[in-house]
């Protein structure tokens, strides 16, 4: 089966989420303790277990620390932080090889050029998104060879602090802003996630202060009318009540990133600002939670009367989120990380139903019966893709959300959507490519 060693894969697999979760807090709350003396080039794990992101798909998957040789440090158009000279003329030499205009200067052409003679490195969808994004930062243009060894250096001195080690956004070597994120990463793509990313784990965040109390008893309280409402209990699970439950949830699931996007667009139009990024991403989120509606739909066509119950469930939820948001965006992001962390465990009991359904059961048949191809194609699930693949799939979507909203709910004004940072994303690419540089030497 696709997925049937999900749960062996082991401590990576366990900390694969946290990492991620751990680098954008570390994004949006900095340090502010000075840096101590970096003697190693490390990475950390930033992708869709908890980001971003979203239709780029830019690799930055945990790289081993390499020890820096201590020699000279290397000079440019001034002395450097980390690099030693050694490193430096051997990137020097490189730049100057991509720097097919030879005018001194690196633009997002030869970025890609540089970029493919790392091809074991960075795969080609990797190079594309950095590429872009490099073109995005830069407006076009290009900076400097010298300047740009500058931002390895940078890059490699703040690895510690998560990527968001400038105070002030235009301090960046490269000149990454907040630009950027206003119209990329938008539309992410959720298929082909891997085992780690498949074999979620049941997390939870505890409240702090009443707003994040209240938020978790009304999730509590909803949860439990709802279970008594419907007749749901985990040692009754069936594919028909199954398929009612997420089906009406998934009306209701998609409510709230609409809701954000929608307050956000208008907030941002009124204002005259950026959003940071924040709006895109919660359309994508809507939309996500709208392929499970259909996805599910194709399995069962509910009655009109199961209709009707939508509706008025859309009508008061959908106002009465809507009015809250308004009121306090902190509290409602908080409150749909609490929703998504039961979304998680609803799933997680779904999948270990199937898998110990005993032969001939309807549930045993979702072990082998073909997903909708509505569901292979969106969660690249494969010609051969089974029910039970399409359950691990939609779990993986829903804990991204958790972690995304709780993150968000920390978040302040200002600040850019950590899930797709252009300082963090380029800063881990000015990483990857100094740590291969070093182990070819």
């Amino acid at each position: 089966m696709m997925f049937a060693n999900a749960q062996r894969i082991g401590l990576k697999a366990l900390t694969c989420r946290a990492q991620a979760t751990t680098i954008a807090r570390r994004a949006l709350f900095p340090s502010t303790t000075p840096a101590a003396v970096v003697s190693s080039v490390s990475d950390y794990t930033f992708n869709r277990c908890g980001t971003p992101p979203i239709s780029h798909n830019f690799s930055t998957l945990a790289m081993d620390a390499i020890p820096l040789k201590k020699k000279e440090l290397g000079t440019v158009t001034r002395t450097l932080q980390t690099l030693d000279m050694s490193v430096v003329e051997k990137i020097k030499a490189e730049l100057m090889e991509a720097d097919v205009k030879n005018d001194g200067r690196i633009d997002a052409e030869e970025l890609k050029t540089l970029l493919r003679s790392h091809n074991n490195t960075f795969t080609d969808s990797e190079i594309i998104e950095i590429s872009d994004l490099y073109y995005a930062v830069r407006a076009g243009g290009s900076v400097s060879i010298d300047r740009f060894i500058e931002a390895i250096d940078h890059a490699v001195v703040n690895a510690d602090k998560g990527g968001r080690h400038f105070t002030k956004r235009e301090g960046h070597p490269l000149g990454a802003g907040s630009c950027a994120a206003e119209y990329m990463g938008a539309a992410k793509s959720h298929g082909n996630y891997t085992s780690e990313e498949l074999d979620v784990k049941l997390t939870h965040v505890k409240p702090e202060g009443i707003q994040d109390t209240i938020a978790l008893n009304s999730v509590k309280a909803v949860r439990f009318f709802f279970d008594t409402a419907t007749g749901w209990t985990n040692n009754s699970i069936t594919t028909d009540k199954v398929l009612q439950r997420v089906i009406f949830l998934e009306t209701v699931a998609a409510v709230p990133g609409m809701v954000a996007a929608i307050i956000r667009h208008f907030r941002s139009l009124r204002k005259m600002q950026r959003d940071g990024g924040l709006l895109q991403m919660f359309l994508e989120e809507a939309n996500n939670e709208r392929m499970h509606l259909l996805t599910f739909v194709g399995m069962k066509n509910p009655s009109y009367a199961f209709r009707v119950a939508v509706l008025g469930g859309q009508i008061g939820f959908g106002s009465g989120f809507f009015l809250a948001y308004m009121i306090s965006p902190k509290f409602c992001h908080r409150f749909v990380g609490y929703i998504e962390e039961e979304a998680c465990s609803t799933y997680t009991k779904i999948i270990d139903a199937i898998e110990n359904a005993p032969d001939g059961s309807d549930l045993a048949e979702w072990r082998t019966e073909p997903a909708p191809k509505i569901a292979l194609a969106y969660w690249k699930l494969g010609e051969k893709g089974t029910v039970l693949d399409l359950m691990y799939a939609v779990r993986a979507d829903e804990a991204e959300h958790r972690d995304v909203n709780h993150l968000v709910s920390e978040m302040k004004d200002g600040q850019v959507n950590p899930m797709f940072d252009p300082q963090v994303k380029l800063d881990m690419m000015l990483r990857k490519y100094v740590r291969d540089i070093m182990k070819a030497n």
